[in-house]
């Protein structure tokens, strides 16, 4: 079990300071800072500009050593059970903490790159549970559904030693092991039962965040699920398991919670991180958040007489010899012969800063869209 369940929350731009209070910053022990700033240095490729940036380390007079959030929200879970928890900056009145939580979470769900889409937000505990927690319970709701619907079996080839003739005599093995004692046969044979691949994903998964949860609540009700995985092993190869894992219509129930195995058990969210101090980093940065986010509101809104397009990747800068430099939209809309270009940006429009804080590279890039899509 974790040896602590420290949860510590700042805001995008906000930060840390090494053990120093300091106005505008979140005070971490310096054991937690000091393995922080290990995982963004290996998640650094040498200060050059294709590197994640998702903290940034520098220092102040008098404080000293200052780690930074980026553009990432999420959560980094550190080895020791530290949860660092990193929300979106929302403007706009005095916002709660728990607001601001639900507010992303929400947005959340219009992601497709990993399944948020089925949970209810109303029914968590948001003021209690950090975001590890609010997902690990997502999680076992899932498997929930699983155990009611009644767990998925398949063949799975077996080979032993048995006390029984069954299937296909292995001679070369039997005559190895049972040229003595003859009361036993040395058989492969097909067995129908749950130990199958996604069923030891998730068994493995429960037992995992077992390990690393550290609300009572949410290990008791994974204690619980296990029971329902009895005769089912702990996967030795995720990958192996997960390339085994096929698409097909009678498993489609399994979708959701294998998409959240693959996220515990291997770290995909948008992006994996690596990190020795890190158990479990899941952070997505906030321009794709709000981008999915303005599509899916945007796809509620309109008719059905207007297209959406996301992404869009039909033009680009040059054609002549070979396509260069290629256009890719946040959102195009098309209806009766008209084309919209919007460019999503996930930040607030000041008269403090010049131009209102538009950058000029933005509009060239707008400009451009105007041209090629006559938007």
């Amino acid at each position: 079990m974790p040896s602590c369940n420290k949860t510590y929350t700042i805001t995008e731009y906000s930060g840390f300071t090494r053990g120093v209070e300091a106005f505008g910053y979140e005070a971490l022990p310096q054991k937690t800072f000091d393995a922080l700033e290990a995982f963004i240095l290996a998640n650094t490729d040498d200060g050059e500009t294709g590197a994640v940036e998702l903290l940034s380390l520098s220092a102040r007079r008098s404080v000293g050593k200052v780690i930074t959030a980026r553009n990432y929200v999420g959560l980094i879970t550190m080895t020791d059970g530290t949860v660092i928890e990193i929300l979106p900056k929302i403007s706009g009145g005095d916002i709660s903490q728990k607001e601001t939580k639900q507010i992303f979470l929400e947005m959340l769900k219009t992601l497709n790159d990993v399944n948020f889409k089925n949970f209810n937000v109303s029914n968590l505990r948001i003021d209690r549970l950090n975001l590890f927690e609010i997902f690990i319970k997502m999680f076992l709701d899932e498997v929930t559904v699983l155990t009611k619907q009644g767990l998925k079996s398949a063949y799975s080839a077996i080979e032993a030693n048995e006390r029984f003739c069954k299937g296909k005599l292995l001679t070369s093995q039997d005559i190895k092991h049972n040229l003595v004692t003859r009361e036993r046969f040395y058989v492969s044979y097909d067995d129908f039962n749950i130990n199958r691949p996604e069923n030891r994903l998730i068994k493995t998964t429960l037992r995992f965040l077992l390990k690393v949860s550290n609300d009572m609540q949410n290990r008791l009700y994974a204690t619980r699920l296990l029971t329902f995985f009895e005769g089912v092993e702990y996967s030795v190869s995720y990958d192996g398991d997960f390339s085994k894992c096929f698409p097909d219509r009678s498993m489609n129930h399994y979708e959701r919670a294998l998409s959240w195995c693959c996220v515990f058990l291997k770290g995909n969210s948008f992006t994996a991180f690596a990190g020795s101090h890190v158990a479990l980093a899941l952070l997505f940065p906030m321009e794709k958040v709000f981008e999915s986010f303005v599509a899916a509101k945007l796809r509620k809104l309109i008719g059905r007489e207007i297209k959406l397009r996301t992404q869009d990747n039909r033009y680009s800068l040059f054609d002549i010899p070979n396509r260069a430099f290629a256009l890719r939209p946040d959102i195009v809309l098309e209806f009766g012969g008209h084309t919209v270009v919007l460019d999503t940006k996930w930040k607030i429009l000041s008269d403090n800063y010049r131009n209102r804080g538009i950058s000029q590279s933005d509009m060239y890039q707008m400009y451009a869209y105007s041209k090629k899509y006559e938007a």
